[in-house]
């Protein structure tokens, strides 16, 4: 039988009790986990909803004033950056719009790098 599997439901003064041992030094994570026969993940999962977060990894980031000074002046360069980029993809959109419409009325090949006008056959130049 597949279906033998025992699962243990904690209450929650049980899980207390547990994180309170752990936070006041009398066991690790790995000792309460080994005495009481529960999980690693259940004892972290436990520390995060139940704990003060004493035991838990943190990353703080300390800056610098001039180095969040230079992050801002940075961000803002960003933006003109970004502003720029995308006022220059609107000029290219614009002129080849115009290139387009160039192309269609006058029967001419603008793109094309010799400059001279398509030949419509009528021997014109």
């Amino acid at each position: 039988m597949s279906g033998n599997n025992i699962y243990y439901r904690y209450s929650v003064a049980f899980k207390q009790k547990v994180i309170n041992e752990i936070e006041s030094g009398k066991y690790s994570l790995r000792q309460a986990g080994q005495i009481y026969n529960i999980s690693y993940q259940s004892l972290y999962n436990w520390l995060r909803e139940f704990g003060k977060n004493d035991l838990i990894g943190k990353t703080v980031k300390v800056v610098m004033k001039n180095e969040a000074d230079k992050i801002k002046l940075l961000e803002e360069e960003k933006k003109k950056l970004e502003s720029a980029l995308a006022q220059a993809y609107l000029k290219i959109v614009a002129l080849e719009s115009t290139i387009e419409i160039a192309e269609e009325k006058y029967h001419i090949d603008v793109k094309k790098k010799s400059g001279f006008p398509v030949s419509n056959g009528s021997g014109k130049k």
